[in-house]
């Protein structure tokens, strides 16, 4: 009867969202949505349905909660620093502007440290940020972070590009230009092409096997030739090649042609 309830659940968010929660792992979704629903007193996942669609803060939680948005400024430091000394270099030498894609951009921090890092280069690019999360890009979009967040961020960029209130930082201005912001589901929607570079880190891990082979032949479709994949460090591709991508560097691969 759970299982029923859970699956009627998952049909239902399906018709009212496009978001097709049986693409991500059932146990590590089911798990994270019984203890949501549990904690806000429903019963079974059919109540809990009810109560979100007529909602809105109810359904921002739950969005919340099935996305998962962790992020700070230069996750994983080193792989920046490849980006910015190797990646660019490359990607810059015949293109005068570079048209860039943070995929599952979550709260922003990812796409303004490639803004951040674009500005410091001096090149010119254009950066689309995504996310499926409405509540992740709003707060994307005020661009006010924690010192938390900013643990990794270099301390320079920190004083030229960041405005400190009382208990937080926002970016400038400067930095937010450089980025447009868009509601966008990875596993339904179509995908703009002709990318230089894409960037989509720690959010293959949610997904099935059948899900993240689909989405790597997006991307990669996505991709100019020569145009670069970026992902998480706990998300390397196993022959790359079917998706005709090439490793450039660790977790970052070329697309071939």
């Amino acid at each position: 009867m759970e299982d029923k309830d859970f699956l009627q659940f998952v049909a239902n968010i399906k018709k009212m969202t496009g978001i097709d929660l049986a693409l991500y792992k059932e146990a590590q979704m089911k798990r994270r949505l019984t203890s949501l629903r549990v904690k806000r007193g429903y019963d079974t996942f059919s109540h809990y349905f009810d109560a979100i669609s007529k909602d809105k803060t109810l359904f921002y939680e739950f969005l919340d909660r099935m996305t998962i948005n962790v992020s700070e400024f230069f996750r994983n430091p080193g792989r920046w620093e490849v980006l910015e000394n190797k990646i660019l270099p490359r990607l810059t030498k015949h293109s005068p502007r570079i048209k860039c894609w943070s995929a599952a951009c979550s709260t922003g921090e990812e796409p303004y440290t490639l803004s951040l890092i674009l500005l410091r280069k001096k090149l010119a690019a254009t950066v689309l940020a995504s996310d499926i999360d409405e509540g992740a890009l709003a707060k994307a979009k005020q661009g006010v972070y924690t010192d938390r967040s900013l643990q990794d961020c270099p301390k320079d960029l920190i004083t030229k590009y960041f405005t400190k209130d009382a208990l937080s930082y926002r970016v400038t201005d400067e930095v937010k230009n450089l980025v447009t912001f868009k509601k966008h589901n990875l596993l339904a929607d179509t995908f703009d092409t002709q990318f230089d570079l894409i960037i989509c880190r720690n959010v293959m891990i949610y997904f099935t096997e059948e899900a993240k082979h689909e989405l790597y032949q997006k991307f990669s479709r996505a991709l100019k030739p020569g145009g670069v994949l970026f992902v998480g460090s706990t998300e390397q591709i196993f022959q790359p090649q079917q998706y005709q991508l090439e490793t450039e560097d660790t977790f970052f691969y070329r697309k071939m042609g």
